[in-house]
């Protein structure tokens, strides 16, 4: 077990929430690679609890186009914006978006 997956897992002991589940998923998407991220955070919105979550869809986004799935990509990144008020971050996403 990597340093990120022992580091998630002890966090997520400690302050069990989907939101530490999705940074421990992105984390190991990053270092195993975005089919596995993409696994483990689809595998977390099964539950429904992150569907109003905007960076539960940014994330899986990130991973469908690190996959060049760029359709799917593109509409994760319209439903994260859909949920955002954040300025700084909605120009991110449009950004990656438009990058698409």
């Amino acid at each position: 077990m990597g340093a990120d997956r022992r580091a998630y897992s002890e966090l997520a002991r400690i302050q069990p929430s989907p939101v530490v589940r999705l940074n421990g998923a992105v984390a190991i998407g990053m270092n195993e690679g975005p089919r596995r991220g993409l696994a483990l955070i689809d595998e977390l919105g099964a539950s429904g609890e992150l569907d109003r979550y905007h960076l539960y869809h940014a994330a899986r986004a990130d991973m469908l186009r690190r996959l060049g799935s760029f359709e799917a990509a593109a509409e994760a990144y319209r439903r994260a914006l859909a949920l955002m008020a954040n300025g700084v971050e909605r120009a991110y996403l449009e950004r990656r978006l438009a990058a698409l």
